[in-house]
């Protein structure tokens, strides 16, 4: 048995999803997208895992690579997930350093969805040989939602 998408699931506002599209050329122009969260009124947790995220060194024009995981609850909003896919690959030619990637992301996000609680955990491999790790919550998460630690481990080079 197939079902098809209610009407009023937001779905039909959608225009990447089902679509050819192309690759934006920066996160500014990435279009983020955004449905009705189903069981509003419920708190529980959406977690995106990108571990193959890519930058650009805003000096040197190196490519920076990190683990991006972004855990959020769900208020009215939730993200459509190829359209931040396509943002979160908008990066690789952008130049910034890790902590105003790692917060554009997560402040991109707050700005669409209005989360009730939203984190990134940005786990950026070394350069130079130093790791820098991004952090970064909206606040104490409620009481009563379970959060999974985000169980990226840190850098510990070849051993």
């Amino acid at each position: 048995m197939t079902s098809s998408p209610s009407q009023d699931d937001g779905s039909q506002f959608l225009t990447q999803l089902g679509q050819n599209s192309a690759q934006p050329a920066s996160p500014e122009e990435a279009r983020l997208e955004r449905v009705p969260a189903p069981d509003r009124g419920r708190r529980y947790v959406v977690r995106f895992t990108a571990p193959e995220f890519t930058s650009l060194c805003p000096v040197t024009g190196q490519p920076d690579f990190a683990h991006i995981v972004i855990d959020y609850i769900p208020d009215e909003w939730i993200v459509e997930s190829k359209s931040l896919k396509l943002f979160l690959t908008s990066f690789r030619n952008h130049g910034a350093f890790h902590e105003r990637c790692s917060m554009q992301i997560a402040t991109t996000l707050v700005d669409l969805l209005k989360p009730v609680w939203l984190r990134i955990g940005a786990y950026w491999y070394p350069r130079g040989g130093m790791p820098i790790d991004v952090f970064w919550q909206t606040g104490t998460p409620p009481e009563g939602v379970w959060i999974p630690a985000q169980d990226v481990p840190g850098y510990r080079g070849r051993g």
